[in-house]
């Protein structure tokens, strides 16, 4: 009787994983802000799953706003292991990656030949002990890749971040893996802002659109790469802070400057 009890256990163990997903708890990743986390499943960055980053207009070859955000989100994960990054192009570059607070030490960087060696890449980094965040340049991701990737990171809990780029021009390919990954964010540059009596430029700036995200709600941010370029930019919790909300209006003009007539 106890051994029929045993095995119904564990059949409800594994319906109950099914229902969830498959995947393990690999825990979330704040980003220390309760308006952006409160709209993210847990409380942050879900662990352990992929994560789209599209990139706006030109963006989508050149990938420059898009790969500084990813290297942002995953920061604090590159601290605590080694990063792969599956390259289209040689185009990478690893100090402006530190004056962000990444770690370049941690940084393994893979060129592959075409798309296809680059998803396979991806999945083979993302069940490597030891490895902590897995970027990828990727030109699309469809249903059947995108479960492979999903898969490839329940084995260790690692975390994916597809980012989503035309190295070498044309017109893409439709989005086909919407159902698979865990969010999609839509970046692009935003203005920045001196800080107050300071001439010149301020910290690297982003207008953020997180368009879909699993168990969560969507939402729109400008976030700043807190004190980037400098020597204390690894010494934060997470390097992205928020700096207001996007909707339909302006955003409010700065303290003691005058909006122009």
């Amino acid at each position: 009787m106890s051994g029929s009890r045993g095995r119904l256990a564990a059949i409800r163990a594994t319906i109950a994983a099914l229902e969830a997903g498959g995947r393990p708890d690999a825990g979330v990743l704040p980003f220390g802000d309760e308006g952006l986390d409160g709209r993210l499943p847990g409380g942050g960055l879900a662990l352990g799953r992929w994560h789209e980053i599209v990139g706006v207009g030109l963006e989508a070859e050149t990938s420059a706003a898009p790969s500084a955000f990813a290297a942002l989100m995953a920061a604090p994960l590159a601290k605590k292991g080694e990063a792969v990054w599956v390259l289209r192009r040689d185009d990478l570059w690893a100090p402006g990656l530190e004056g962000l607070g990444f770690p370049p030490e941690r940084l393994i960087q893979v060129c592959a030949r075409d798309e296809a060696e680059a998803l396979a890449v991806m999945e083979d980094a993302l069940g490597t002990v030891g490895v902590s965040a897995v970027f990828g340049e990727v030109e699309a991701v469809d249903l059947t890749a995108g479960r492979r990737l999903q898969l490839a990171c329940e084995r260790r809990g690692t975390t994916g971040f597809v980012i989503k780029r035309r190295p070498f021009g044309g017109t893409g390919k439709a989005e086909a893996a919407g159902s698979v990954t865990a969010s999609r964010w839509r970046v692009k540059s935003a203005p920045s802002e001196p800080a107050a009596d300071e001439f010149g430029l301020g910290a690297p700036r982003f207008e953020v659109a997180l368009e879909r995200c699993r168990g969560g709600r969507t939402g729109a941010w400008i976030l700043e790469a807190d004190r980037a370029y400098s020597w204390e930019a690894g010494d934060v919790a997470h390097p992205l802070r928020l700096v207001a909300d996007l909707g339909d209006r302006e955003l409010a003009p700065a303290s003691g400057r005058r909006r122009a007539a």
